[in-house]
């Protein structure tokens, strides 16, 4: 690798791909006006005031003075700008390149009576409000495991566990009709009927908002998925209720563990892409090296869903090149639309992201913090674009309108149906989402070696010239089949996604 890493023959800026020095040559005829991070920007000519800095090929930001040749390029002098994009529906669409069925992966999953395959086997506890949460984890803690010591699971081998699933909206909001409380409702509803889960308790206090009978009743959820509706106000407060919600799951656990693991085709996987905590890495290894997973994947039969709209902005054009037909480019469009609309209405900007760390590690505006993002989608055509929590039904890259904020991302997405999600991080995110597993993935080699513990895989090696994105792309597929077969990811043996369902808050709280 030399000093600097230029991604496409139109860009302006190359990056840095080591800390350079003022002064120091960086390339044949351009020298480092001032010291640049690794993983940040040098400009690679001169640029006059407002004019568009290119970087993978593509409009990132305008300068918001002159920059020299060989100047660090970032929140100094590059700022965000508004600027028309083209829509050009479905140019880009690809005949289709599948693997022949007889050739295609398997990975060892779960069958539920109902046909639908799984990758965990937990059982859950759905709160509808805040009020119910604490008891909801109180009965949850009656079954964790503890490394060394014996458990009230150890006669269930098969079951990973019992997760409460709690969350602070329900109450103190807009009741039905609201598109607050349909997004709740949804998302609770994803989940309920998500198979990685062999059965519930739905726990409200009793007089909340979201009320436990009429979700149920609403859900549809099949017979051999057994669902408890209890309230702590009709059952006479927190100790009894801790009490009857441990013999529910008791109750429970006999049928749970009868599951055994058997071959399954790959195409019936969805694989949920999340980046969080990006870098200036993310774009060039990491997420493209997902996207080439995903597309892997595609040709496999299976499915692939990323979202993050906030974070696809500036980059939703190349998108809707590849979409399958003029209507589902068009969702897209209308998704950003609605997101300029509602960050106006709150007084903010699509570019109120990158954050401090995504800036901090050398990405400067949200178009090129997108640009990256949109890698993700590798190169498969637009199947469709769904609403947040919405079950994802279309085989292909799936596009899925939720926020940037990575748990909140996440929990759509599973709600979605997503069996193993994949998250890229360039500054070290540690997360986990249960029922779902969560796989890591780090931009850059010092990252992964610094946060070994929680990282699963080392995207950087593209970086260092050591693997190119096609082959990390296929160690991607083969360890999301390992881990869609009963392989514990890092967020697994630390014990996340407990704490991670965080749905969606629209509206306002009353």
């Amino acid at each position: 690798m030399t000093a600097l890493l230029i991604l496409h023959p139109d860009d302006d800026v190359a990056l840095a791909t080591e800390d350079l020095a003022a002064g120091s040559a960086v390339r044949e005829g351009l020298v480092a006006r001032n010291d640049v991070p690794r993983g940040h920007k040098v400009a690679l000519r001169d640029l006059p005031a407002d004019s568009p800095v290119r970087k993978y090929g593509q409009v990132i930001g305008f300068t918001t003075r002159p920059v020299a040749a060989g100047e660090h390029v970032h929140t100094h002098n590059l700022g965000f700008q508004m600027f028309d994009r083209e829509y050009e529906y479905g140019v880009d669409v690809r005949p289709e390149d599948p693997v022949p069925v007889a050739e295609r992966a398997t990975f060892d999953g779960i069958v539920r009576p109902d046909g639908r395959v799984a990758t965990r086997n937990y059982l859950g506890i759905l709160t509808t409000v805040n009020c119910s949460a604490t008891t909801a984890r109180r009965i949850a803690e009656r079954f964790r495991r503890q490394e060394g010591l014996p458990g009230p699971l150890d006669e269930y081998p098969m079951v990973d566990g019992v997760v409460a699933l709690t969350h602070t909206l329900g109450c103190g909001m807009a009741g039905e009709g609201s598109e607050e409380f349909a997004v709740l409702r949804r998302t609770l509803t994803g989940y309920a009927n998500h198979p990685n889960f062999a059965g519930f308790l739905v726990l409200g206090l009793g007089c909340e908002v979201n009320e436990v009978r009429s979700l149920v009743e609403e859900w549809g959820v099949g017979r051999d998925t057994p669902v408890v509706p209890m309230t702590i106000q009709e059952l006479g407060g927190t100790r009894a209720t801790v009490a009857e919600g441990v013999a529910r799951i008791k109750d429970m656990l006999p049928a749970a563990n009868a599951v055994r693991r058997r071959p399954v085709p790959a195409s019936e996987l969805v694989l949920a892409m999340e980046c969080g905590g990006s870098d200036g890495y993310s774009g060039i290894t990491a997420n493209p090296a997902l996207g080439a997973a995903a597309d892997l994947l595609i040709r496999h039969g299976g499915t692939a869903v990323f979202g993050e709209t906030p974070e696809i902005y500036g980059a939703e054009h190349l998108l809707v090149r590849r979409a399958v037909s003029r209507e589902v480019g068009e969702k897209l469009v209308r998704r950003i639309r609605w997101w300029e609309e509602y960050t106006a209405r709150h007084g903010g900007s699509m570019d109120n992201n990158p954050s401090p760390g995504n800036k901090a590690g050398g990405l400067t505006t949200i178009l090129e913090k997108s640009l990256g993002a949109a890698a993700k989608g590798g190169q498969s055509n637009l199947a469709d674009v769904v609403q947040y929590a919405e079950p994802i039904g279309a085989r292909g890259l799936v596009f899925m309108d939720t926020p940037g904020y990575d748990p909140v991302n996440a929990t759509g997405m599973v709600a979605g149906g997503a069996h193993v999600l994949c998250f890229t991080t360039g500054r070290g995110s540690v997360f986990g989402c249960k029922p779902t597993p969560s796989l890591k993935l780090a931009t850059n080699t010092p990252l992964y070696e610094r946060m070994t513990d929680d990282m699963d895989i080392n995207c950087g090696l593209i970086a260092d010239g050591e693997c190119d994105i096609a082959e990390m792309g296929r160690r991607i597929f083969d360890l999301v089949l390992a881990t869609a077969s009963g392989r514990r990811t890092r967020s697994e043996e630390l014990g996340f996604g407990d704490e991670e369902f965080v749905p969606w808050q629209l509206g306002a709280v009353m």
